[in-house]
């Protein structure tokens, strides 16, 4: 079974979350958007886009969405059969969240990893 297949996103949280994406889009020019983050478009080899974006996101400190980490940081990976991982790893012995999403952006899991970091797991929807 194929695991992560890529990065879907990368998500941190800060004290002042509109500061810091403001240095973000100053500084480093991120596209940085109403909803606190950017989407990168993918490209193959060639610089051709490709069906696909990696999320980047600022978020609060005070928000839970990372709970039960401490860690101001999430990254999402990409996988193909969300479902068959979770699986997989509760048989390993890892630390699977029970809680699942499924929404229009795709299925959602996650896992900790082993200095208690949130990771989520991400199967997009069909086509995408």
């Amino acid at each position: 079974m194929k695991r992560v297949t890529g990065i879907g996103g990368i998500f941190f949280n800060a004290k002042d979350p509109v500061a810091l994406r403001a240095w973000y889009k100053q500084h480093l020019g991120i596209d940085v958007q109403t909803w606190g983050g950017a989407a990168f478009s993918w490209a193959d080899e060639s610089g051709n886009p490709t069906t696909g974006t990696t999320a980047w996101s600022i978020g609060a400190a005070e928000g839970g969405h990372f709970a039960p980490s401490k860690s101001t940081f999430m990254v999402n990976y990409r996988v193909d059969d969300l479902a068959a991982l979770l699986q997989a790893l509760r048989d390993e012995g890892c630390n699977v969240l029970e809680k699942t999403d499924d929404s229009e952006y795709g299925k959602f899991g996650w896992v900790m990893d082993p200095e208690d970091n949130k990771v989520e797991l991400w199967q997009p929807p069909p086509g995408m």
